[in-house]
């Protein structure tokens, strides 16, 4: 399993809020299509359906685990995510841990992850400019 995590001023309610609302996925996450079979806008450990990334044929996932506000655990065909959100002295820390059998992991480390490093920092650009704009009240 390899980590791919971003820092930045962003509230973590608001980083919480675009990682585990999958209508909100692609907000932050453009090669993220879509995701069908959730009974309703929040995961829930055991939901299971079926996530389109790109154009691609939909790929069967399981929500795996729910920790509100802080992580939340999806499997995705072989490949296994954990979403965190962590609070900082400046704001949070929003990471994706990424694990699959050693042939997919090497391939994800290497082709995977520094998309994955870049979707982080936009996650928190996006999250810092909707607390930025909440505190201001302009919102």
């Amino acid at each position: 399993m390899f980590t791919c995590r971003a820092e930045g001023a962003a509230d973590p309610a608001v980083v919480w809020e675009l990682f585990a609302t999958p209508q909100r996925w692609s907000e932050w996450s453009p090669h993220v299509r879509g995701a069908w079979g959730l009974d309703g806008p929040r995961l829930e450990k055991g939901a299971r359906g079926y996530v389109r990334l790109l154009s691609a044929v939909p790929v069967p996932f399981e929500i795996t685990a729910v920790e509100p506000g802080r992580l939340w655990t999806w499997k995705v065909g072989p490949v296994e995510m954990v979403h965190r959100v962590e609070a900082t002295a400046g704001g949070c820390a929003a990471a994706i841990d990424i694990g699959a059998p050693p042939p997919i992991e090497a391939a994800l480390r290497v082709g995977y992850a520094p998309v994955v490093n870049l979707l982080l920092a936009r996650l928190l650009a996006k999250a810092a400019a909707a607390s930025t704009t909440a505190r201001s009240g302009l919102g």
